[in-house]
């Protein structure tokens, strides 16, 4: 049996981080882990290839040489998903599919063969089994999980890791948190589902073994639901594995704020190499908190748990949300103030949206208020209902807020900020890399000559060279800059368009 496995291609956003890879010559942020851990779970006698759109082009030859093509996407790749599935119709080739897209919408893209969906080392195998016995139905879904001591280390082999920027890797599924407008809990449950000790470890070892060395992803959605395990099992671990190899990989995750009342989590975080957490912020306005269910944030000082986590040596991104029923006109300067006070450099700013399952599209479905599908980018200027704040209104105060937090100005000041208040850890070396080099001298070019505002750039890069640990995240961080940019010269006119069309 020939299996092609298809990743379709993301569009550009804010954070594909498409401009800011091409410094380094990267062709993607990350790797099609889903898919990944799909064709490891697909009997080794089957041959298997994979085609990520997002750095190779999927030909019709690749189509033809396949018994089935297997696509997973997320709804922001709906339509080059699509696209994918009608040219396997043409090519008279059965497409199998499955991810949160086919999960949560199918009929966005309706022509698929076979939806194997919800989780694949539950599906995958009933699936299989038909498959042997020719008798294969059109839909495999389940309401049970999945047991992560059956997920089985990624099919590396399959990509070429030189074209990512960073690698992915899974420790849990599920949150036990439960905010309205995120649809996590929906698709992975509250009770969160961990892989063992081991099968980390062997997935950091099969990393390495494929020569990688950079940054690792962990995907999970929130990384410290397991605190315990994590404090008394996992990171130990980690950190014995990383000392005995040197410490090849810088990690990153996401988490929920309260990390920063737990400081024996973060230093053994530190210590086990995790130098950036993301982390769901939403909005500085409490009623909006409460109105979502936040929970984890109400009552909290968030600028000052923002800077205990950058002083145990991790940088915090993060994500805000306007456009709550909550909000007040007065939101979005507090919401700058917020991000510029608390040194966020990287900083996703969306529009509320309602994903099909929350509680929040139950609510608004109530109401009346639904209007269309949610696109799967918050940061492209749509909403999937109707908000109880004048769109005008609503629209002019996140086009300020976006404008003004990546100027140049103030995303230069706010880089010094969070330097200024970051704590390196010990064992991270100054390691002088030749795509780092490239990346300095693309950077000096492209924004210290070529784009308006150098000004602050070169300011920054004057200042940092006084501690020379600042210079390469200074450097980073204003190639992201620059991406960040250049999206929002898109992001722009789509606004006005918006505001027109909401005037008419």
């Amino acid at each position: 049996m020939k299996i092609l496995l298809v990743n379709p291609e993301v569009p550009s956003t804010f954070w594909s981080l498409k401009n800011a890879l091409k410094f380094v010559s990267k062709k993607a942020l990350l790797p099609p882990l889903g898919l990944l851990t799909v064709a490891a779970l697909l009997p080794e006698s089957f041959e298997k290839k994979l085609i990520d759109m997002n750095t190779s082009k999927l030909r019709d030859r690749h189509i033809k040489w396949a018994d089935y093509v297997f696509i997973s996407a997320m709804v922001i790749q709906k339509n080059s998903a699509k696209m994918v599935v009608e040219k396997c119709r043409t090519l008279n080739v059965k497409v199998v599919a499955g991810g949160p897209l086919f999960t949560s919408f199918p009929e966005l893209v309706p022509d698929a063969d076979y939806l194997v969906l919800n989780e694949a080392e539950i599906t995958l195998p009933t699936f299989l089994k038909d498959l042997s016995n020719d008798c294969l139905k059109p839909v495999y879904k389940t309401t049970f999980k999945a047991d992560m001591h059956s997920s089985p280390i990624p099919l590396w082999d399959l990509v070429d890791m030189k074209q990512y920027g960073l690698m992915g890797l899974q420790y849990s599924r599920g949150c036990p948190f439960n905010c309205d407008f995120c649809d996590i809990t929906s698709l992975l449950g509250h009770k969160v589902r961990t892989k063992t000790t081991t099968q980390i470890t062997d997935e950091l070892e099969s990393l390495y073994s494929h020569n990688w060395r950079g940054d690792v992803f962990f995907v999970d959605d929130n990384f410290i639901g397991k605190r315990q395990r994590l404090k008394n099992e996992l990171l130990p671990a980690i950190i014995d594995w990383m000392d005995k190899k040197n410490h090849p990989f810088a990690f990153n995750t996401q988490a929920s704020i309260d990390m920063a009342d737990d400081e024996e989590l973060m230093m053994l975080m530190t210590k086990a190499g995790f130098d950036c957490v993301f982390v769901g912020i939403e909005s500085p306005n409490e009623e909006s908190l409460v109105e979502c269910n936040k929970t984890q944030n109400i009552g909290r000082d968030i600028v000052a748990a923002i800077k205990k986590i950058q002083q145990f040596g991790m940088q915090v991104q993060a994500g805000f949300i306007v456009g709550f029923d909550n909000d007040k006109p007065n939101v979005f300067n507090k919401l700058i103030s917020l991000i510029q006070d608390g040194g966020v450099v990287t900083a996703m700013v969306g529009l509320l949206n309602a994903p099909r399952g929350t509680k929040l599209y139950r609510r608004l479905m109530s109401e009346n208020r639904l209007s269309q599908f949610p696109t799967g980018d918050n940061m492209d200027c749509t909403m999937n209902f109707i908000p109880k704040m004048d769109i005008n209104e609503l629209l002019d105060g996140y086009q300020n807020v976006l404008n003004t937090i990546y100027s140049q100005k103030h995303y230069c000041k706010r880089i010094k900020t969070f330097l200024e208040n970051y704590t390196f850890s010990n064992k991270t070396r100054l390691k002088i890399r030749y795509c780092g080099i490239k990346a300095f001298f693309r950077s000096m070019w492209q924004i210290g000559l070529i784009e308006k505002g150098k000004i602050h750039y070169w300011g920054l890069m004057l200042w940092s060279l006084k501690n020379p640990r600042r210079l390469p995240l200074a450097v980073r961080f204003s190639i992201y800059g620059f991406h960040f940019r250049k999206m929002l010269k898109t992001i722009n006119p789509q606004m006005k368009e918006l505001a027109a069309a909401s005037n008419e």
